[in-house]
């Protein structure tokens, strides 16, 4: 039950045609990103990160990235293997690229 995080990035001319597509996959098999949200849930740091939920979706449009980005360094804190420390640096990257760029949000969608 791991939490995919989904970057993707809007395609289209205007508002009612616009469609987005997927421009990079950070997948969860083994609920790494999971587990590491759960230890940092409820301490009033995450606002974002609280509301990922395993079986559901969370969209973070590009406005929210740079919140999404002090989040995420919250798991940076409470990670401890070797895994975990590679997942939060590929979801920062991804953040990193959403801020960047108006037209990508990302989505935490759960299994």
């Amino acid at each position: 039950m791991g939490v995919d995080v989904v970057l993707y990035r809007a395609v289209g001319a205007g508002s009612d045609r616009r469609r987005v597509v997927p421009a990079e996959v950070l997948p969860d098999p083994d609920d790494v990103l999971l587990s590491l949200v759960r230890r940092v849930r409820g301490g009033g740091r995450t606002p974002l990160l609280d509301r990922v939920d395993p079986v559901g979706e969370l969209v973070v449009p590009a406005g929210q990235a740079p919140q999404l980005l002090a989040e995420v360094r919250c798991l940076a804190e409470v990670a401890r293997s070797t895994p975990e420390m590679t997942h939060v640096r590929q979801l920062d990257r991804l953040a990193r690229r959403c801020r960047q760029d108006r037209a990508m949000e990302i989505r935490f969608e759960g299994d």
